[in-house]
């Protein structure tokens, strides 16, 4: 026979619990010997384990009650549907480690894998992270607009990186970011976009073309307003890429003659 303390130790709670349990009539207490002691046999030790296990798994104590009155049959139906609910519950704990261990990533938090390997590919490149932060937000928006499209624009843009002249312009564009309208700097920066585009040859510039089809007329004007906002020069770049033959930022375009 075993006190109360001892009855507590060996199922693994508190004294006081044992004492609530008593109350909430989950246990039966029982009556004091010769000593003044209250002593528990084995039974009490099984029921007692099983408050705790149930308990522990998240049902209510006056559930709890019910299942201990239960027949046999009844009880292994029961624990069979507390299982099942948590290994649901499981899934869904899982689930939210996954969203929580992305929130560690950054950029994967809102955007697919493929846009995120690119901006990896960005940083591998050296280009400043004031530009992929940019390039970042673009893409949120991309994504959040044309799922489908992502796979193909991203496919674009990783081609054009194997140019080196394509990740100096790059770089160049974070000492951009600090420069006011009218800089004169613009026009060498103009002339080596410009130069770029004409090294595309034509079967390229219509699988280029092809590629930025599908993405809306509306988007690509919100994108071009993003940089508009974040480039205090924008304005005055893509007006000397115009005169140069090419119009837009976003979906570059040439002018015809």
């Amino acid at each position: 026979m075993l006190t109360i303390s001892q009855l507590a130790s060996y199922a693994g709670v508190t004294v006081r619990a044992v004492r609530h349990y008593h109350a909430k009539g989950l246990l039966v207490e029982p009556e004091r010997d010769h000593s003044g002691y209250r002593r528990y046999d084995a039974a009490a030790v099984v029921d007692l384990i099983k408050i705790r296990i149930l308990a522990d798994a998240g049902v209510p104590l006056s559930r709890v009650k019910e299942l201990l009155a239960a027949g046999d049959d009844d009880f292994k139906k029961a624990v069979a549907e507390i299982d099942k609910r948590l290994r649901l519950e499981i899934r869904e704990r899982q689930s939210h480690r996954e969203r929580i261990a992305r929130l560690a990533h950054g950029d994967g938090l809102a955007l697919p894998p493929e846009a995120v390997s690119y901006l990896e590919r960005l940083r591998e490149l050296g280009i400043p992270e004031r530009i992929i932060e940019g390039e970042r937000d673009a893409w949120i928006l991309v994504a959040a607009q044309q799922p489908q499209s992502m796979e193909a624009f991203i496919r674009s843009k990783v081609g054009q990186l194997e140019d080196p002249s394509v990740v100096e312009t790059y770089k160049q564009m974070e000492e951009l970011l600090d420069w006011e309208p009218g800089d004169p700097r613009l026009e060498a920066i103009a002339d080596r976009i410009v130069s770029q585009l004409e090294t595309i040859s034509p079967e390229d510039w219509a699988a280029y073309v092809e590629d930025d089809t599908s993405m809306p007329p509306e988007l690509v004007a919100l994108l071009d307003s993003m940089f508009v906002e974040q480039v205090p020069v924008a304005r005055d770049l893509m007006r000397l890429v115009e005169k140069r033959g090419y119009t837009g930022w976003t979906k570059l375009e040439r002018i015809e003659k």
